[in-house]
């Protein structure tokens, strides 16, 4: 296998990075924007009651997410074969189109159906991209090498979501949406400039659709779908929360998803470093922390004290969940390594389905804005019961995870 030279993986990583930021913007951002883009695009909804025509608006959430869940798989069974920066390349452009689409739909179900063009590169993206930077780094540091991709999901809420959203509020949410439309487009050539070409390991796409046949790892997806289902039920309204239930300004949003940005950071760092040392115990810890973060966002989100607490433990235990689900994923479908990364963004935006339209459903039934927040808590300790049933598997059959194989590159 040639080596790369030591000045290039970086600046590749950060490419790869990079996308994974406009990704974080587009899956996040309208969190951020519910009320305008309600305003905008379910007027007379809206003047009828605010928050139906926000649990409506919290649809093109559901719909970017379900793309997600339909594209990973068939993409990354379709893909098997191609070397992994022309796909990264290739999934970056239809990000572009999508992204445009969706800034100039002008009727709220051709933004449905945007968003959901727009989520079906998600989980292959990430799959590839992932894979690329695992090799990259080389042998034994899978873990962290997902955790450079996810890094760009976690910059992106520190500081890119928070900048978009106040853009979104001052210029129109349309405005933002084009603005991560240049964004995908800087990643796109930054990609094409840095990242070397790897091949496919040998994939084909009957060894990646052989994954779907694993009970383990439709165990290990449910795991994270349900798992995580919490933090989205709270951060699709987020700004709602932020607004009626805490009471704060409008503006506050602003620094509300900021201060979840920084723990989804350093959450990603801890759970990439855990993973590669404890993969079992990384899942473990990390649910059972899904658990007492939606609590304690049930119990505090009333005072702005805990609503900013709570926003950064609710994000810091999702991503720190992030790189080993990848990992245990991936290590349950070997030989389908790919399928097994592009499930796992399934599985992520099957949750984030799942917690927008849960959340959606409680609200719309006049339940408080901490519902939310208690359903999370209950969804973290199904998964957290699914962890355990998968790890007794593996003990029931003495497989142990198994190391991802290292891919082929060439310069």
């Amino acid at each position: 296998m040639a080596a790369i030279p030591a000045r290039r993986p970086w600046p590749a990583l950060l490419a790869l990075a990079l996308g994974a930021v406009a990704i974080g913007l587009t899956e996040f951002v309208p969190a951020g924007l519910l009320p305008q883009i309600a305003h905008g695009m379910l007027g007379a909804e809206y003047a009828g009651s605010h928050s139906r025509a926000e649990a409506h608006a919290g649809w093109m959430i559901t719909a970017y997410a379900l793309g997600v869940v339909v594209g990973a798989p068939l993409i990354a069974a379709l893909t098997a074969r191609m070397p992994r920066k022309r796909l990264v390349v290739g999934l970056l452009v239809l990000f572009v189109l999508g992204t445009l689409a969706s800034a100039l739909a002008p009727t709220f179900g051709l933004l449905l159906a945007a968003r959901f063009v727009a989520g079906v590169p998600h989980g292959a993206y990430f799959g590839a991209a992932g894979l690329l930077a695992a090799s990259l780094l080389g042998p034994g540091k899978e873990g962290r090498g997902f955790a450079a991709v996810l890094s760009g999901l976690t910059v992106a809420n520190m500081a890119g979501v928070p900048l978009i959203t106040g853009l979104g509020q001052a210029a129109g949410w349309r405005a933002a949406y084009l603005t991560i439309a240049a964004v995908f487009l800087l990643a796109l050539l930054a990609v094409t400039l840095t990242a070397p070409e790897v091949a496919a390991a040998g994939g084909s796409p009957a060894a990646e659709l052989r994954a779907l046949a694993r009970p383990q790892v439709w165990l290990v997806a449910a795991t994270a779908s349900i798992g995580i289902a919490g933090f989205f039920a709270v951060h699709t309204f987020i700004a709602p929360i932020t607004t009626t239930l805490a009471g704060l300004p409008t503006g506050a949003v602003v620094w509300v998803l900021a201060v979840a940005g920084v723990g989804m950071t350093v959450g990603n760092v801890l759970g990439g470093w855990y993973a590669d040392r404890s993969l079992h115990q990384a899942i473990l810890l990390g649910l059972t922390g899904m658990i007492v973060a939606g609590a304690f966002v049930g119990l505090t989100a009333g005072t702005a004290a805990g609503l900013f607490i709570g926003a950064f433990v609710l994000g810091a235990t999702t991503f720190f969940l992030g790189p080993p689900l990848q990992a245990r994923l991936m290590a349950v479908a070997p030989g389908s390594q790919l399928m097994g990364a592009a499930v796992n963004q399934s599985a992520m935006n099957l949750a984030n389905s799942l917690g927008a339209t849960l959340g959606g459903t409680v609200i719309a039934a006049g339940l408080s804005y901490r519902a939310p927040a208690w359903a999370g808590a209950v969804l973290g300790a199904v998964g957290l019961a699914l962890a355990m049933t998968s790890f007794a598997l593996d003990r029931r059959v003495t497989r142990p995870d198994t190391a991802m194989p290292e891919p082929v590159m060439r310069n």
